[in-house]
């Protein structure tokens, strides 16, 4: 089944209701008609057409849901993501940022602690020049393009990367990327 049938089939609005309650958990005709607010006429002139598109099977008198075809769609439209390289010979590595970091932005962040290090210290070697001192307000600003639309606020990784010793501190607020620790990568 092709995306132009389904959405043909469910175009119409009698159908798209009857279909919906049908997946809401309506098993007969009655329990759909009711659901769905149709009468009775609609919801089995929706039914007779869902049934013969293949959205909706009948066995025993048992209506249920065919959404198969839809995963099936929605793996074939889906345009495929290329896989992003972050420059790292370590497929591992490779394989734990794309999970972590795409487009340049932190997705999430990884609750292992090994894990956490390593994604921190790639933002921190993208974001933050050697022997370079940045004021909080700067540090902010770099961080929020990096957790733009992440569950991790930009706050909270500047305070892992000071306790993970990625980023030194000082008391007037200035900050350093710290190049005396073991490198996680």
């Amino acid at each position: 089944m092709k995306s132009d049938e389904i959405v043909g089939l469910l175009a119409e609005p009698a159908r798209l209701r009857v279909f919906s309650a049908v997946v809401l958990g309506a098993s007969s005709a009655a329990q759909a008609a009711a659901s769905a607010g149709t009468s009775a006429k609609e919801t089995n002139a929706a039914l007779r057409r869902l049934r013969r598109g293949g959205l909706i099977a009948e066995t025993d008198g048992v209506l249920r849901p065919r959404t198969d075809h839809l995963r099936e769609i929605v793996r074939e439209t889906r345009p495929a993501r290329p896989e992003e390289s972050h420059g790292y010979a370590d497929q591992r590595v490779e394989s734990l940022l794309r999970t972590f970091v795409r487009d340049g932005r932190l997705v999430s962040m990884p609750s292992h602690f090994r894990r956490r290090r390593v994604v921190l210290q790639h933002l921190v070697e993208r974001t933050f020049e050697v022997g370079r001192t940045y004021d909080e307000r700067t540090v902010n600003e770099k961080l929020k393009v990096w957790c733009e639309g992440a569950e991790t606020d930009h706050v909270t990784v500047r305070r892992y990367l000071i306790d993970l010793c990625l980023l030194g501190r000082r008391d007037g607020g200035d900050y350093w990327r710290r190049t005396d620790v073991q490198p996680a990568l």
